[in-house]
Parts: structure tokens; C-alpha cells; sequence
């Protein structure tokens, strides 16, 4: 809990600037065989160093173009791309910008009324009561599901991952500077009113736009302020997981730091508990102000999760995220919740069956034999690749699929050398897994799913994030940076040493079936600028200058299975000189690995969603702290941001309101599918 080395850091800017630095240190120990030293060991170091793939990988990364295709600025139209739109021009300033022919029309802005009664939005005047009836902050994943069959109506269903106090508070500034000396309980009952999640109808009109319908019975808010929830699965009831005000381990209140996350095929929302350790808060620390673990009994566990981190104030006011007061109540955050979006007076189902970790996102599919397989990532520098499948079979009655999240097996990447990926399954006495090693039970193994992943020698990634499963029974893995790894650590999946801009691996299931415990992987694209040759990057000759990106995020299929990725460079956007955005990205044929900006957002954005109608006329965008993230690098302002003077006042650029998180609704001009 020591962050004095960080906040003092003269190009951070703000506390969530800080907090993604701080999480730049990993804890896992496991670092023998890292993905950097697969991928090495499967295409060649020397190579891989130097920027450079020889005929045999160029061929098998990119197919046989790679090896006759003309120079990139030559041939930059791509002629034969399956994604007809006239590429963007990279770039970054105050505002989004889209493809011409496009239109980006804001739907829903932090702090928006979304029930009939709510009170208009005073950011002069917030309070927790209006905010828990107001549209969340920092709008991350977003799903839909439609209420009739030709999907004008339906419920859209959004993720509020933090806040950032410096823009979204007036005169607070800074906290973590100040040791949180301006948060006062009402200011974080408005940030924990302002986590989680939202639930909205909305409708299209005969011309083609979407609008929200305020008054439908289905909006709600869900939080960590006062949404009950229900724990169930292996864990649910053992007695790491009974607090002080829940004897029972199986009742929660609420869920936080909600970043990506999934549909069911059934309609229900899946919300992935991420960062969760930073909201965990301690009083005991030693000289040098290291949190003092010594009268826990989960010191390794603790350590693992990186617990307690103390980037927000919440446990100075509320027991519960005082580890010192109430040492369980983090072991029930850092899963995955349910929420049945049709049904407004539901409790969220936190599934422990698919285990403790940052969970980056959890997308579905089904098998070829009808189990539900769950792809999932876990958001640190060296920590692994997860899915999950069921035991039972997906039905057709809704109701009865939601029990296939708490009955089945989970399962770790290992990424071999020789191309193939082994998943290994954590279950408790096999293996490794069994009480002598610290696994009394299949709860000891889910609760510390990172130290049993360890212990089965899972392959340590470059902060593997989104990960999305297509029908054929391929997966896409988005890893987005690791500028920690060294030379020597670097392996065949996670090729390149401080690895500043990503890459992509694509998995393709034995056989076709995404329940299979094996199958072969393959680099899509490594990412970052084909000009420079100290990158190390691939792409498909045919990108353009504006069409490679870096630090690959969320993803998502659109109805024909072309695959569209979102970026998320946090403050070192600087180093591309690119602002956040959504590229389609070839994963098929002469144009594989051949990638096109289709938008852009602001300064300091990240972008997240994204989400596609399955008409393919829709597209929905998250569009992410708008203003924030490296803001010191942006040309003519060149200074942290703060409410009073932000770098862009997007999307109402009214000299009274901040920058506000918002999502957006993505239409072809006139109407059509998009990029068709």
C-alpha cells in the first residue's frame, strides 16, 4: 500500500493514472516459462527481437500475401477487405471522429436520468440517491439483448468499471496525493452509487434512431452501494467466505470495478468483477507504509490478489472494505455476476464456479455437444488465460442454463512451444491441488484460483484481457502490453521483452469443439508501428499508417464473424501519437492480420463495448473517461486534467459540465449494415 513512488511520478496525472502504474508490478512468482518464452521458443528469438519473422512464420502468421504483397504505402486500400469503409485517418484531439458515411450519436451520458422520477443531473449538487436513478460512471462493456423479434425494443445493459474524482468532483483534485483528505463519506457513497451497472430500455423509431424509454419498468441500477446479491457454486457458504454481517458466506452486497464482460446465450448479463483489490483498505502497515499482513491467515492469498491496495477510501468508512475489520469480505469479490436483465426485482448471481481473478471480460459459447464454454481473462502482467465449461447442456428454457455456471469445470491456459494449447483443469485433488499444497476443497481452489493456477503451471501472459470465441471453434485472446517482461523471460506466446504494445493469439479448438481440452494457437497480429523495427510488430503488409494500432482491449464479433477490436493505451497513447479507437482487424485468407480505424475517440478515452444488433445496422460504443488519460502529452495543453480545466469537455462541450463517460450508437448514413 506503499504508492509514494507512483504519485509522485511527475508524467502520471491522475489517481487512475497511478493505480494502472502501481498494478505494473505483478504477483506472480510463477515466471519460469512466461508466454514471452513459448513464442520464442516457437519462432525464434533473434528474430522476434530484431522486428524480423522468417519465410516459414511470415507465411504461417499471415498467409502466403505476406510473401508477394506490394509495400504497405502502395497498396493501403486493400481492395478485397470484407469491411467496405473508407478507412479513418489516425489522429487525437478533443473530440470522436468516425468513417465517412457513418453516424455517432450519443445515447446515454454519465449522470443521465434513466427512470421516470429521477432528478435531472446537477454535477454542481450530485448525491448518492440521484445517482443510483442516473446513468453509471465510466460506461464499460455493453450488451443487448432484444424484447421483440425485430429488435427496435429492447434492454441494453452497460458497466461502470470507477471513478475518476479529479474530473468528476468539483475543487476535489487529486486524492491519492492527499491521502484522500478531501473524500468525505457523501462523495463516496456518490462513487460507490456510480459503480457497477445499468439496465435501460431502448427503442428505434421509423427513421432509424435509438432513444432511451424512461419510463420502462425495466431500468434499474445495480451497485456496490445497496444491490443485494446472491454467492453460489463450490465457494458460496465456506467459511473464508462468512463476514461479520453475512454468517451465512452466501449474500453479498453489490459489485465493483465491473469492467468487460458477456451475453449468455439464454439473455442474461454477465458482469466481470475486475481490479477489485484496489478498493480494500488497511490501517496496520509497517515504516516503510507496506500493508502489515501478519495476523492474516491468507498472507500468500492476500499477496497473490494483491490485497489491499488502498486506491479508494471506502474502507475508512465502511467496515467491510477494511481488511483489518473484516478480513473475508474481499474473497467475495473478483467473480463473475449474473444479472437477468428482464427481470428487475432479480438478485445478481455471483458464480464462483468460474473463479477468483481480475476477470477482464467472460464471453460465451456453446460446444458442438451443447455444454456452455466461458472464455475469460485475468488482467495482470503474467497471469493467465481461463474458460470454463459446464457439465450439463445449454436447453431452451432460460431459467434452467443459469445452473450450468455452477456446475462444471474451469480450466487453464498452457501454451506450448510447439504450437499447442493445453488446458488444465483445476480441480481439487488433481494434480498438484490437494490439501497438503494449501487446497482443502474445491472452495480453497476457486477462492485462490490464481495459486492454483501457479501450481499447475499455467503460462504466465501479457495481461491477457478480452478473449472472444467464434462458432467455428476459434478464440481470439486480446493481450494488451507487459512492459515488464525482460529478455530473458520472453517465450513463443508472449514474444517480445517490455512489450509496450500488445498482441493478439488466436486459439482454434481440437476438432472444432470449444469444450476441448486442447487445441493449436497461433500470433495474429503483434502490435505497435511496422515502421520501427525495435518494435517487433506484424501486420499484414496492406495496413495502412492508420490502420495499426496498439494495445488491443475488447473485442467483438459482428453477425458474419468479422472481428472488430477496441484499444486501450492508457496514458502512453504518446508513444503512438494515436488516440483509442475501433479497427477491423482480417483474420482470414491473403488480407489475415490486415487491420482499418473505423473510429476514434477523444483525448484521454478509452474505448470499450464494442456491440453489434444482430442485424448488423447497430453498433453500440462505450466511450471511457473521456479526458483523462494522458492528457500531458496532448499538443496545447500538455497538463493533468481536473474538473475546472479539463483537456476536452466531450460530448456536451458546455463550459459548465466536465467530460462525461457516455455510450454511443453507431448507424450507417441512410441506413444499412455497417461496413457492408
Amino acid at each position: 500500500m506503499d504508492h509514494k513512488h507512483i504519485t509522485d511520478d511527475p508524467e502520471i496525472g491522475n489517481k487512475a493514472e497511478a493505480y494502472e502504474a502501481f498494478d505494473d508490478i505483478p504477483t506472480n512468482p510463477n515466471l519460469e516459462a512466461t508466454i514471452g518464452d513459448v513464442i520464442n521458443a516457437r519462432y525464434g528469438r533473434r528474430d522476434l527481437l530484431r522486428g524480423m519473422l522468417g519465410v516459414s512464420a511470415a507465411a504461417s502468421l499471415f498467409g502466403s500475401s505476406a510473401l508477394i504483397a506490394p509495400q504497405r504505402a502502395l497498396a493501403a486500400d486493400a481492395r478485397n477487405s470484407r469491411y467496405r469503409f473508407d478507412e479513418l485517418t489516425q489522429g487525437n484531439d478533443q473530440t470522436h471522429h468516425i468513417a465517412a458515411g457513418y453516424d455517432a450519436e450519443v445515447l446515454l451520458r454519465w449522470g443521465d436520468p434513466i427512470t421516470a422520477d429521477a432528478p435531472e443531473f446537477d454535477v454542481m449538487n450530485q448525491s448518492a440517491a440521484a445517482q443510483l436513478q442516473q446513468f453509471g460512471y465510466n460506461n464499460d462493456y455493453v450488451g443487448f439483448t432484444p424484447l421483440n423479434e425485430q429488435g427496435t425494443r429492447g434492454l441494453l445493459c452497460v458497466n461502470h468499471e470507477y471513478t475518476n474524482e479529479e474530473v468528476m468532483f468539483p475543487g476535489l483534485g487529486r486524492q491519492d496525493k492527499q491521502g484522500f483528505a478531501g473524500m468525505t463519506k457523501e462523495l463516496i457513497d456518490i462513487e460507490m452509487a456510480a459503480h457497477g451497472g445499468t439496465v435501460v430500455e431502448i427503442a428505434r423509431d421509423a427513421a432509424g434512431k435509438w432513444s432511451l424509454v424512461r419510463n420502462s419498468a425495466y431500468n434499474r441500477r445495480i451497485t456496490p452501494l445497496h444491490t443485494e446479491m446472491i454467492i453460489d457454486g463450490p465457494a458460496a457458504g465456506h467459511k473464508r467466505m462468512q463476514t461479520k454481517t453475512d454468517a451465512t458466506g452466501k449474500a453479498v452486497i453489490g459489485t465493483l470495478n465491473n469492467c468487460a464482460g458477456g451475453m449468455t446465450p439464454w439473455g442474461t448479463w454477465l458482469m466481470a468483477e475486475e481490479n477489485f483489490h484496489g478498493y480494500f483498505w488497511t490501517d496496520n502497515r509497517d515504516s516503510n507504509g507496506k500493508a502489515d499482513l501478519s495476523a492474516h491467515a491468507d498472507t500468500a492469498s492476500k499477496k497473490r490478489y494483491g490485497i489491499p491496495s488502498g486506491w479508494y477510501a471506502w474502507g475508512q468508512y465502511y467496515d467491510r472494505f477494511n481488511i483489518d475489520k473484516d478480513p473475508n469480505e474481499s474473497n467475495r469479490f473478483g467473480w463473475v455476476v449474473e444479472v437477468d436483465p428482464r427481470s428487475p426485482n432479480s438478485k445478481p448471481v455471483k458464480h464462483t464456479a468460474l473463479g477468483r481473478f481480475r476477470h477482464e471480460g467472460c464471453e460465451t459459447t456453446i460446444s458442438t455437444t451443447g455444454k456452455l464454454v466461458v472464455y475469460m481473462g485475468d488482467d495482470n502482467r503474467f497471469d493467465y488465460q481461463y474458460k470454463y465449461v459446464s457439465n450439463g447442456t445449454v436447453s431452451r428454457s432460460g431459467g434452467a442454463n443459469s445452473e450450468l455456471l455452477s456446475d462444471g469445470t474451469l480450466y487453464v491456459a498452457r501454451f506450448d512451444a510447439d504450437g499447442t494449447v493445453h488446458w488444465l483443469p483445476l480441480v481439487h485433488g488433481e494434480g498438484p491441488l490437494t490439501a497438503e499444497n494449501g487446497f482443502a476443497s474445491q472452495a480453497d481452489v476457486l477462492i485462490d484460483t490464481r495459486l492454483a493456477a501457479d501450481a499447475l503451471g499455467a503460462t504466465p501472459m501479457d495481461r491477457p484481457e478480452d478473449a472472444q470465441p467464434r462458432g467455428d471453434g476459434t478464440a481470439y485472446i486480446m493481450l494488451t502490453n507487459n512492459t515488464r517482461r525482460k529478455t530473458d523471460q520472453i517465450n513463443a506466446a508472449n514474444p517480445r521483452a517490455k512489450n509496450a504494445f500488445g498482441h493478439i493469439i488466436e486459439i482454434k479448438e481440437e476438432a472444432g469443439d470449444h469444450a476441448a481440452t486442447s487445441g493449436t494457437w497461433s500470433i495474429l497480429v503483434s502490435c505497435g508501428d511496422p515502421d520501427l523495427a525495435e518494435v517487433g510488430a506484424q501486420w499484414n503488409p496492406q495496413t495502412s499508417e492508420s490502420g495499426w494500432f496498439s494495445s488491443p482491449d475488447n473485442c467483438a464479433f459482428d453477425a458474419q464473424g468479422r472481428l472488430w477490436i477496441a484499444t486501450d493505451q492508457g496514458r502512453k497513447w504518446g508513444k503512438t501519437g494515436k488516440s483509442d479507437g475501433l479497427y477491423a482487424l482480417e483474420t482470414e485468407g491473403d488480407l489475415r492480420g490486415h487491420s482499418k480505424l473505423f473510429f476514434r475517440c477523444p483525448v484521454g478515452a478509452e474505448l470499450c463495448g464494442p456491440y453489434f444488433t444482430e442485424d448488423s445496422e447497430t453498433l453500440f460504443l462505450a466511450v471511457q473517461h473521456p479526458g483523462t488519460d494522458g492528457t500531458k502529452s496532448l499538443k496545447g495543453f500538455a497538463r493533468a486534467s481536473t474538473f475546472e480545466d479539463p483537456a476536452t469537455r466531450w460530448p456536451d462541450f458546455d463550459p459548465k459540465m466536465p467530460p462525461r463517460p457516455s455510450v454511443l450508437v453507431v448507424t450507417k448514413t441512410g441506413g444499412g449494415k455497417i461496413a457492408f
